[in-house]
């Protein structure tokens, strides 16, 4: 689904998208309307404007995570500023991306954030897992006492997930096929009740797995 409230680049963006082989379910431009059809459409991936007419990018994101709990949603804004991209993310956007990305990158990101990865403009990832950095020295939370008990594979995963590796990269280091990883990835946001990678890279650095 295609949330964006100019017509000319809404229209742009889901006709690259279905040029690319993705079925797009709908193409809207408020923010209300987006969440309002999102439980009948079932997209598996939103991409979203961060401005729109209506009610803003985050309020979009809480209300599309309700939702639908499993929905990526990816970030395409012109706006770099940094507490907008840490707003969207701490949201549970999956993904941020500047409209001056190019259509290639703009398709790549759109095939890793549909798999769950974590997908930023260059220079914003850093951004990102700075302030994860920064929460992680905050004092814990009392329910992490609780928290589930992982395998020795998938705290390994979670380790290199958390040093910023890619699947695919995962899986080379650990003699793994990339759909295995993605498989112990997902298991592990099961067991943790998270719901993108994004979390789980936070989840991740404040139990310190990325040292």
């Amino acid at each position: 689904m295609v949330v964006d409230d100019h017509p000319m680049w809404r229209d742009g963006v889901a006709r690259d998208l279905a040029e690319a082989g993705h079925d797009v379910v709908a193409a809207v431009g408020e923010g209300r309307q987006a969440v309002r059809i999102a439980g009948a459409a079932r997209p598996d991936l939103v991409v979203l404007d961060l401005q729109l007419p209506d009610i803003d990018g985050v309020e979009v994101i809480s209300g599309l995570l309700a939702a639908l709990p499993g929905v990526r949603i990816l970030m395409l804004s012109a706006s770099g500023e940094q507490q907008s991209v840490l707003d969207a993310v701490k949201a549970g956007a999956t993904g941020y991306l500047l409209k001056s990305a190019g259509q290639a990158e703009f398709l790549a990101a759109v095939e890793a954030a549909g798999a769950g990865e974590a997908v930023f403009t260059p220079g914003l990832a850093g951004l990102v897992l700075g302030e994860f950095r920064r929460l992680a020295a905050e004092p814990p939370r009392a329910e992490d006492d609780g928290a589930p008990r992982l395998t020795d594979r998938e705290t390994e995963v979670l380790r290199l997930v958390a040093k910023g590796l890619s699947y695919k990269q995962i899986a080379e280091r650990l003699v793994l096929s990339h759909r295995t990883v993605q498989n112990h990835v997902q298991n592990t946001l099961g067991k943790l009740q998270l719901h993108n990678r994004v979390e789980l890279t936070r989840y991740a650095i404040e139990k310190g797995l990325d040292q």
